[in-house]
């Protein structure tokens, strides 16, 4: 069944009538609790009366995070001193009357706390408790404060991506924090199956996500290849063009028979050095010689259309902004805009669609504390009674 292009029409939302307590800061945490957010439900963020870390991020205009907002959008603010027995009530309060709660300090301090799920489930035993941390809540390292690039490093995949860029000996320097953002995704995941069995117990669970494990799952084949011996696999990369570089791939006897045919090579189909799977892993280099041979002779539009005729899957480089550009994702809708105290900023929504539910983010962002007084008089706080707020304890 093909899904509909567009969802105007869809305005039930898939978690809507949950609620979240997002304690959670910088990337992983407030990017899984976006996502419960944009699937619809009640996301309450907890911050300190300074705000998060990541408020000050740039690109900053009149204050306003956009980065903040690409992970915060859609979620309600209170500000709450942890440190203090009257916030720690309110959290108390506020978990009667949720579903699911996200966190990312460093484990043991929502112990120290008294917030932790031990100490809350007897409050809410269907409450669904999400520990996010670099090593896990237990063990010799979980203690260890973890940052996503020291966890690119600790779980090998620097020096296993290192291994495929010929000449190199030194790792490449941390750009993209893939830990953060696979980690936040993986939470949502473990939350979504926890809501289901949920559904057939009646009782919440604590679920403990470990950033070091979950890069370990981004090296599929690198984990096999240490346990045993293998040849060297053929490695995709840059191919030159007339006026730049394309990424070509041969998956498939289709795409390599179709790619022999564009570079005007159909007698290396049946040749001894490429005819399998196996012969062309140990010609490789022969083989993309030859390619380069062929696209060094053509601008890269000019390659691309010839590679798209005989269906080989290939793209340009392009930078993000041009990747942003791309009328498939005006066609998918694939950006959202949001209005904050610096004006509007785009972005992403979550990267799949669904047939029977809306899944596009809220179109404003909350101030800081903008919902602290209505959650104060739902849980019962006097008009009198301020639920302070300061800087809680640190995170990882």
């Amino acid at each position: 069944m093909q899904l509909p292009d567009k969802h105007e029409e869809t305005t039930t939302k898939a978690f809507a009538g949950l609620r979240v307590l997002d304690f959670s800061t910088t990337i992983a945490g407030p990017h899984c609790a976006r996502m419960l957010a944009d699937m619809g439900a009640e996301v309450i963020k907890i911050e300190t009366d300074g705000g998060e870390t990541m408020r000050t991020r740039p690109p900053l205009r009149n204050g306003c995070s956009t980065v903040f907002g690409q992970l915060n959008v859609g979620k309600k603010s209170v500000v709450l001193d942890l440190k203090s027995e009257d916030g720690r009530e309110a959290v108390r309060r506020l978990v009667a009357t949720s579903d699911i709660l996200v966190e990312n300090f460093r484990p043991g301090v929502m112990h120290r706390l008294r917030l932790d799920y031990d100490s809350l489930r007897p409050l809410n035993p269907k409450l669904i408790y999400c520990s996010i941390s670099g090593y896990g809540q237990s063990g010799p390292s979980a203690e260890l404060p973890a940052y996503a690039p020291v966890i690119h490093a600790a779980s090998g995949y620097d020096m296993a991506h290192l291994a495929y860029q010929p000449g190199r000996i030194r790792p490449d320097y941390c750009g993209i924090y893939h830990a953060d953002v696979v980690t936040g995704t993986y939470g949502f995941g473990a939350i979504a199956s926890a809501l289901y069995q949920r559904t057939l117990t009646g009782q919440g669970q604590h679920i403990d996500v470990s950033m070091l494990e979950t890069m370990l799952t981004l090296t599929v084949l690198e984990v096999q290849n240490s346990q045993f011996a293998v040849k060297p696999r053929p490695m995709f990369g840059p191919t030159e063009t007339a006026s730049g570089y394309v990424m070509i791939t041969v998956a498939s006897e289709k795409t390599f028979q179709g790619l022999m045919g564009v570079i005007g090579r159909p007698e290396w189909i049946s040749d001894a050095r490429f005819s399998t799977y196996a012969a062309r892993r140990d010609n490789w280099a022969e083989l993309m010689d030859g390619v380069e041979a062929w696209s060094r002779q053509h601008p890269t539009d000019a390659c691309l259309v010839a590679l798209g005729a005989a269906g080989v899957p290939a793209s340009a480089y392009r930078t993000v902004s041009e990747a942003l550009a791309d009328p498939q994702l005006a066609h998918r809708q694939a950006l959202s805009s949001v209005e904050d105290g610096g004006g509007s900023f785009q972005v992403l929504n979550l990267p799949f669609r669904m047939s029977g539910a809306d899944t596009a983010p809220a179109a404003t962002m909350a101030v800081l504390g903008e919902h602290t007084d209505e959650l104060r008089e739902e849980i019962g706080f006097a008009d009198a009674t301020r639920i302070p707020s300061g800087k809680t304890a640190a995170t990882n």
